[in-house]
């Protein structure tokens, strides 16, 4: 969706269309200490943008109509959008609240290609939302999600399959996903800076550099990338995250940091699409590439990062060896109602849990986040945490 929150307050609100709308905090009265949320397009033309300090926001655009989320109707307007895009196809992924991957391979016999399934999509969204969508069309997931951003606001962008490696060599490496600031560091340290230069290097210096996680994103920068779309929600079998880490690593301390940080992204995507899960998987990769996974079921089902980790820790325990860690994944299965588990993990969302995912989706992802998942080395290793950010224990 295009600056999601922004126009939705445009559309409900006639008197702000056309103007620069910015939703976040309020920058007056001492009360800016929060980040943008969202700036439409009129305000991006000041430099406005999500993330950036409430009070550089002020500084950039005092004329701005600030104004504060309202969360209960962004989520109103969001289910909207995805029963619209479950019209078109049951594989539907959504990574945030105005955002989704749709695997339309099977509704082409019904629908259309993928380019009059992504047109008709567009226009059920304006004519159902009175809002706008940029969609991205192509073979794979990273792809898509490029080229959906590249002619915002209301674009359309269709990467032919074969011609992947072509549309991504001339932009900046940074759009590939796994590169943070430290590790586009590293990359222009090594006169990398779009992708196509990412793909044309030896492989052997981007190993010497990163380690097993070179390999990955020389595979991304040529658009290789074989990740299935996994619909999530009520029909979904499983909820689950993993980390690849840029270097084999053996640090008891970043691999506990790993797993809790983990455990704590599958418990808010529970919570997002109401659920709980009762069954816990470990996938653990070594150096070698050796790959084991080992599941248990929980006394009772749960929505909750701190008793996801519990089990994860002690499953951890039992397949960790003198090896480093290349990779590890955190699953949930085993799904129940929300609202009618009963025992020891059972009963309402944790209080806690509810405001770190009302913060989440005011501020974006990172802005609160456990002090015991960060790095005292700065390292952005685990997850990408822009902006502003708060700490919670």
């Amino acid at each position: 969706m295009d600056a999601f929150y922004a126009a939705v307050e445009q559309r409900d609100r006639p008197e702000l269309r056309g103007k620069p709308v910015i939703v976040g905090a309020d920058p007056k009265g001492g009360r800016g200490r929060g980040v943008v949320a969202t700036a439409s397009y009129e305000a991006r033309t000041f430099g406005v943008r999500s993330a950036l300090p409430i009070s550089q926001a002020w500084k950039l655009c005092p004329q701005g109509m600030y104004l504060p989320p309202d969360m209960d109707k962004y989520a109103r307007v969001s289910r909207e959008v995805m029963e619209i895009l479950h019209r078109f196809t049951d594989l539907v992924e959504p990574l945030s609240i105005d955002e989704a991957f749709l695997d339309v391979t099977a509704s082409r016999r019904a629908l259309g290609d993928a380019v009059t399934i992504a047109r008709n999509l567009k226009d059920q969204i304006r004519r159902d939302t009175s809002l706008t969508a940029s969609v991205g069309v192509a073979a794979s997931k990273l792809v898509a999600k490029v080229a959906s951003e590249m002619r915002k606001p209301d674009g359309l962008v269709v990467v032919e399959p074969g011609t992947e490696a072509a549309f991504l060599a001339p932009l900046p490496v940074r759009r590939l996903w796994g590169v943070g600031p430290k590790t586009e560091e590293s990359l222009l340290r090594l006169g990398v800076q779009t992708i196509g230069d990412l793909a044309a290097l030896a492989g052997d210096s981007l190993d010497h550099r990163l380690g097993t996680h070179g390999h990955d994103l020389t595979l991304l920068a040529r658009g290789l990338d074989d990740r299935p779309v996994v619909a999530h929600g009520e029909d979904a079998k499983s909820v689950g995250h993993e980390h690849t880490f840029s270097v084999d690593t053996a640090s008891a301390d970043v691999l506990r940091r790993t797993l809790l940080a983990l455990c704590d992204q599958v418990a808010r995507r529970l919570r997002y699409h109401g659920l709980r899960g009762r069954t816990v998987t470990l996938k653990y990769r070594d150096e070698t590439f050796r790959t084991l996974t080992r599941a248990r079921t929980m006394p009772a089902s749960t929505d909750a990062g701190d008793a996801l980790f519990g089990v994860v820790w002690e499953l951890f325990q039992g397949v960790h060896g003198p090896r480093r860690v290349r990779l590890l994944g955190v699953s949930a299965s085993g799904f129940g109602d929300a609202g009618d588990q009963a025992g020891l993990f059972a009963g309402e969302t944790r209080p806690a849990d509810r405001l770190r995912d009302q913060i989440t989706d005011r501020f974006g992802e990172g802005t609160l986040v456990r002090a015991s998942v960060l790095d005292p080395g700065g390292s952005d290793e685990v997850g990408d945490r822009r902006g502003s950010r708060r700490l919670l224990r």
